[in-house]
């Protein structure tokens, strides 16, 4: 068969569903830190890293909690009544880390999330630091995560717009590679008013900016 008429059906073709992810035991994922200890070239048996393994998978349990939760888990209870407010609400400087999915080496900033009030009211404040935390705690690129905080609220709570700026340091770019120390990249994005009025932004990036 040609190659580009082969091409073509298979684009027409249904995809099959991935195949579900096997989670290993604890044991195994303990193995696993103990043949990347004697492969840096250090003994796992000695002593000090007796116990390593153990308090890795441990530790990964917390690092790496968000991928047991969704942002509905957070942003289903708002509050409806609000007096009449409409205008905006922001909360900035949410302090979070995450995992780049490229080396499984920390990056680490802050959220700030704004959004209008919409039909289905507000959420607590609080919840949004715990949105954020959900979708960092996994392994990530910051483009992703700053469009899934986003997509999240305006799934669950229908606002007439959010925008939300990430700012962090990656330290796959200043422990490794380049060795930019102090470098910080910025992700933002916007919907609804914030995405069709320029002067929105404008607002949203001032507040965020004002101290």
């Amino acid at each position: 068969m040609d190659d580009v008429v082969k091409s073509l059906l298979e684009r027409q073709l249904p995809k099959t569903p991935a195949t579900p992810i096997v989670r290993p035991s604890r044991e195994e994922a303990e193995a696993a830190v103990r043949t990347l200890l004697a492969w840096t070239g250090d003994d796992p048996t000695r002593e000090g890293l007796r116990d390593t393994p153990a308090r890795v998978v441990k530790a990964y349990e917390e690092l790496f909690s968000g991928y047991k939760s969704d942002g509905q888990d957070v942003l289903a209870r708002v509050f409806e009544e609000v007096q009449g407010y409409d205008d905006l609400i922001l909360v900035r400087d949410i302090p979070f880390y995450s995992h780049c999915e490229h080396h499984m080496v920390p990056f680490v900033g802050k959220a700030h999330i704004a959004y209008y009030v919409g039909d289905e009211g507000v959420v607590g404040l609080s919840k949004l630091a715990r949105l954020v935390d959900i979708y960092a705690r996994r392994l990530q690129t910051q483009e992703a995560l700053t469009a899934q905080i986003i997509n999240a609220i305006d799934k669950h709570l229908r606002p007439r717009g959010a925008a939300v700026m990430l700012e962090a340091e990656h330290l796959c770019m200043s422990m490794r590679g380049v060795m930019k120390q102090g470098a910080s990249t910025i992700t933002n994005q916007f919907t609804g008013v914030f995405r069709d009025d320029p002067a929105e932004q404008a607002r949203f990036l001032t507040l965020v900016r004002s101290k």
